[in-house]
């Protein structure tokens, strides 16, 4: 997982392994083929055209599906396409996308006021002149900036994102081909899945960013890639693009044996609690399944993905061999370097202990949706009091449109008899949890015994207003003032439980600004340790741009075992049932029979092919991002990983290790001969 940056150190590696460009070229990222990827939504995307079509996966793209859908009008199952552009539907309020146009080294700037301080105090130095780089950087209003963190305290950089904020659904495939296979197939191989869809940015008549309006026109991308007329084959060169979240290789053994002893098994746990919870209460209620697909299939994703995780980590034994990696490391450190590791494992060892309740309280927020609002209202009222350069991060002026999008949308994504459900899930395991975990604001507000708990939750849903947007922007405006806020039984919970959340917060700071002071002395032993090819090393993944190259390649996971990095249209047919999720549509079924697949046909297998492997490095947040051809042309999108490769985020094992993409030449087929939209091919050079 290259820095950009990065690329002309290993410029050597890059033309041996194929490229056929200028590896120098890919540092540019205001310049093709770089400036092409954006960040959409929570994963990656591509802009194919000139007038702003963004390639993305169809899963990344779900929640706009299903913010457009309705149980008269599915297009979550149905699929959609835009007959022209005045028929492309506006996507959920809070989807955005970001296009990367600056990334510079600001470390000198961010760490100068930190030095010869501990703890909170170098938290909160570190905070405040990253919040300043921020605010110089966004005083024209066009950018949206960040500062990443890389290596963990060791360096920081300023990013520099144009943020597009009126996105369009343009096409999206019927759920059985968008997610054919559904939890079954993910994170395995072989894989026939068409998980793409095409959005368009759009911007005001100015070129600036806007927010939707029927006014806005197609935003128009300085670059955009280019679909290849051929597809891959093994052992062809292939790099990708994208965004990967996090990854975690160069954390400490002590981190390695808590996410294995704890906090995974924790995770899978939840995850398939709060999965069921959804199930059995939209089992007789279209309407509340309908908003709660998105949801339901991330927490499916996520379950899944922690236990491939767990078993990945188990089966390369990655505790005992980061362990004995730690302690020849630490064996040939000294020095100053010794003492901040020594510190480094007190402070995670204080951490671990609350980490289930961690977990538990931090779902509360993200799997609801009217109680995660009235704990937004109630902080940005708090925040909205304190001049902006002080404010809590997310709750900046900034962030405002953000936040209004949220709120605007909660109703499309809320039943109240879900929301119950979910919270008397997650609250009566809080319940269950040691005294020593316990906070009292949490006590007090559910009481301590399940049936106690069920009647307060009750009661509150039965009298909030704030299922209706009204009621949630009226009090919007006067929490952006910081005024008081018109009463209502979940706004009351809200200031109940803030104080807690407050102080768990300032623990929480107070710990990252010595993970941040500390983390440095054990990224510095492990690289001058661990020998490092041509002297240069990627750091952990971190939410910035990165570039991984290699080969379509592959895979023998186990003895005796062999499979082909191509799949196609026939193992759609062979898995085929009938019944979800192996219900493949009758047009795809009718075209797969008549056999007319035209250009679009692999030579050599004679056949459409639908997805294939490559030994990419890829995690979390490169979904989507695009996967190119040794021209810089377009051959795949990615969406998955194998399964025995789900614990590469901690642990990469290059024996393993594939990445999951649509082949583009399945895509144009689909949209050729099966749910046709010449308009949109035509509008990518792809005409036939």
């Amino acid at each position: 997982m290259w820095m950009p940056s990065q690329l002309p150190q290993v410029a050597a590696q890059l033309r041996q392994a194929g490229y056929a460009g200028d590896p120098a070229a890919l540092a540019d990222l205001t310049a093709a083929p770089m400036n092409a990827v954006v960040r959409a939504g929570g994963g990656t995307g591509a802009f194919v055209s000139a007038d702003g079509l963004v390639l993305t996966n169809h899963h990344v793209a779900y929640g706009t599906i299903q913010y457009n859908s309705t149980p008269q009008r599915d297009l979550i199952e149905a699929g959609y396409v835009a007959a022209d552009r005045a028929a492309e539907l506006p996507a959920n309020p809070d989807f955005r996308v970001r296009v990367t146009v600056g990334f510079d080294e600001v470390t000198g700037t961010v760490l100068r006021a930190a030095r010869g301080k501990h703890g909170r105090a170098y938290h909160d130095a570190v905070d405040a002149a990253a919040k300043r780089l921020v605010a110089t950087c966004e005083q024209d209003g066009q950018m949206r900036c960040s500062v990443a963190n890389t290596d963990y305290g060791s360096a920081f950089y300023l990013v520099r994102q144009l943020e597009l904020r009126d996105l369009r659904l343009a096409y999206a495939p019927p759920r059985a081909i968008g997610n054919y296979g559904d939890e079954t197939d993910n994170f395995m191989w072989p894989r026939h899945t068409g998980d793409f869809t095409l959005l368009r940015a759009y911007v005001g008549r100015d070129g600036k960013p806007a927010a939707y309006s029927p006014d806005n026109v197609p935003y128009h991308p300085s670059s955009h890639l280019q679909v290849s007329a051929q597809g891959p084959k093994a052992g062809d060169f292939a790099m990708l693009a994208g965004y990967p979240g996090i990854t975690y290789r160069n954390r400490t053994a002590a981190e390695f044996a808590q996410q294995v002893g704890a906090t995974l098994p924790a995770r899978v746990e939840v995850f398939d609690a709060l999965a069921a919870t959804i199930e059995r209460a939209g089992r007789d209620a279209p309407e509340a399944r309908t908003r709660y697909a998105a949801q339901l299939q991330s927490l499916k994703n996520n379950r899944k993905r922690a236990v491939g995780e767990l078993q990945g980590l188990r089966r390369s034994d990655a505790v005992r061999l980061r362990g004995e990696d730690e302690r020849a490391m630490l064996a040939a450190t000294g020095g100053r370097d010794a003492r901040d590791i020594a510190a480094l494992a007190q402070v995670l060892a204080r951490a671990s202990a609350s980490g289930e309740r961690d977990l538990l309280l931090a779902l509360v927020a993200s799997q609801t949706q009217l109680l995660r609002a009235a704990l937004q209202l109630e902080r940005l009222r708090i925040e909205s009091a304190k001049p902006d350069a002080q404010r809590e991060g997310g709750y900046q002026e900034r962030d405002l449109a953000l936040i209004e999008g949220m709120l605007e949308q909660v109703q499309r994504r809320y039943d109240p008899a879900v929301e119950k459900a979910l919270l008397g899930e997650l609250l009566g395991r809080y319940q269950r949890l040691p005294d020593a975990q316990r906070l009292p604001e949490f006590d007090a507000a559910f009481g301590r015994a399940p049936a106690e708990l069920a009647a307060r939750l009750d009661a509150l849903y039965a009298a909030t207003a704030l299922g209706e947007a009204p009621a949630r922007l009226s009090r919007l405006a006067a929490a952006r003032q910081g005024r008081a806020l018109e009463a209502d039984p979940l706004l009351h919970l809200a200031a109940q439980l803030l104080p807690a959340q407050l102080r768990l917060e300032d623990e929480r700071k107070a710990r990252d600004g010595e993970l941040l002071r500390l983390r440095p002395a054990y990224m510095r032993a492990l690289t001058a340790w661990r020998p490092r090819q041509g002297g240069a090393a990627y750091p952990d993944a971190n939410g910035t741009l990165r570039v991984s190259y290699g080969r379509v390649e592959a895979l023998q996971p186990r003895d005796a075992v062999a499979y082909a990095p191509v799949t196609t249209v026939a193992g759609i047919v062979e898995k085929h049932t009938g019944q979800a999720p192996f219900d493949a549509p009758r047009p795809l079924l009718d075209a797969i029979a008549a056999g007319d697949f035209g250009h679009t046909a692999d030579p050599a297998l004679g056949t459409q092919t639908v997805n294939f492997l490559t030994n990419l490095d890829t995690t979390g947040g490169n979904s989507g991002s695009p996967v190119l051809n040794a021209r810089g042309e377009l051959i795949g999108l990615n969406f998955d990983s194998n399964w025995e490769a789900v614990s590469a985020s901690w642990w990469f094992d290059p024996r393993y290790k594939r990445a999951i993409h649509v082949d583009m030449r399945y895509m144009r087929w689909l949209m050729e001969k099966v749910y046709p939209a010449p308009h949109l091919l035509r509008e990518m050079g792809l005409e036939r």
